[in-house]
């Protein structure tokens, strides 16, 4: 598991008290039970973390985890927000 990834994992469990073992590949962050409000909170919380920046509508509640780790990465790697499921086109 990348830094990314686990940090991102452990900001859904600790700040937003999502267990563990519901964190599963395909789950989106709306099953994880964030609404819209968390689901910002949370990009700001990678933004600030992270030193990064990206619009405030770059993840939604249809992205997942990986969708959040793998926009984070691209983010670092200063390459352009990608068009996908949970990001908009």
């Amino acid at each position: 598991m990348d830094t990314v990834h686990a940090y991102v994992t452990t900001v859904l469990t600790d700040k937003f008290e999502v267990p563990s073992d519901e964190i599963r590949p395909g789950a989106t962050l709306t099953e994880l039970g964030l609404d819209s409000l968390a689901v910002t909170e949370l990009l700001v919380t990678l933004q600030e973390h992270y030193g990064t920046s990206a619009p405030d509508d770059a993840v939604t509640g249809e992205a997942t985890p990986e969708d959040v780790v793998a926009l984070v990465h691209q983010l670092l790697n200063g390459a352009q927000q990608p068009a996908g499921r949970g990001t908009p086109e």
